[in-house]
């Protein structure tokens, strides 16, 4: 007959805090299947009652804040001039106490 060794207890050891886990896993999958709450008819889990579903974004009867169309959307911005060109010029500035001087970008 064999005698129980260290490996073998180790393995008993993980198999069942491995089946403790699994089993604390499927306790809390079954409270949160019962909680959910089930369809009268499935068959027609797909359909929709009307054949054209409205929009949610667009002209609504009441204008401005609180209707569904919250009004026309704010106008692009228009022509702007372009950005600053960059430009290399000579400057000096210290660095570890001494200093330095070289051609830096604007």
């Amino acid at each position: 007959m064999n005698a129980p060794n260290r490996r073998a207890f180790l393995g008993l050891a993980t198999n069942a805090i491995a089946a403790a886990a699994i089993g604390t896993v499927g306790v809390r999958l079954i409270g949160v299947a019962e909680a959910m709450p089930i369809d009268p008819d499935p068959g027609r889990a797909g359909e929709s009652a009307l054949p054209v579903m409205p929009a949610q974004w667009g002209p609504g009867p009441s204008p401005g804040w609180g209707g569904p169309g919250w009004g026309a959307p704010p106008p692009r911005p228009g022509w702007r001039p372009p950005p600053p060109r960059r430009r290399r010029r000579w400057v000096c500035w210290w660095h570890r106490g001494r200093r330095h001087c070289g051609w830096r970008w604007r």
